[in-house]
């Protein structure tokens, strides 16, 4: 049996080191491979001495880039392609209703409002997105479990992708 010094760490902190990677990757300090390479390190790690090695080179984030304490913006609740999306579907559905309005004045009247099937089952899908966090901000829990998820797809049988530290 190995016994290893240190204090064990909790999946909070495993949690929380992962979203400090996922800033880095964002921040173009790491790529997707060491990326990916770092995370599994994460999980494979006992102690918090351990877990500081993950993140030895890397500078440590400022405040406000700190996924752990996120900081927020007054009224900017929606993430950014999100509203990008929904400015999408705003500018589509005017462009069908105004395509409909032409028909029904050429027609010389009001003909069915096919642009409902446009503008409603994509309207909902932004909505339920919105609504649940279906795309999570970075570094939150949902994230982390989309995460989790995707790799697990990548790896289906919990085996590393790629070339193995042996430490």
């Amino acid at each position: 049996m190995d016994i290893t010094p240190g204090t064990r760490a909790s999946d909070a902190e495993r949690n929380a080191i992962v979203a400090q990677l996922g800033t880095h990757l964002a921040d173009g300090r790491l790529d997707l491979a060491e990326y990916d390479q770092r995370v599994a390190k994460v999980y494979e790690t006992t102690t918090r001495d351990q877990l500081a090695v993950v993140l030895s080179d890397l500078p440590p984030l400022k405040p406000q880039q700190d996924p752990a304490t996120p900081a927020r913006k007054p009224g900017k609740r929606i993430p950014v392609w999100q509203r990008i999306e929904a400015g999408s579907w705003a500018g589509v559905s005017v462009i069908v209703v105004v395509i409909w309005g032409l028909i029904s004045l050429t027609a010389g009247e009001l003909t069915y409002f096919w642009p409902m099937w446009v503008i409603g089952p994509w309207g909902a899908v932004l909505l339920f997105r919105v609504i649940t966090g279906w795309e999570a901000t970075p570094g939150t829990q949902t994230h982390l479990r989309q995460m989790q998820k995707h790799m697990n797809h990548l790896d289906p049988h919990g085996k590393h992708l790629g070339p193995r530290d042996p430490h």
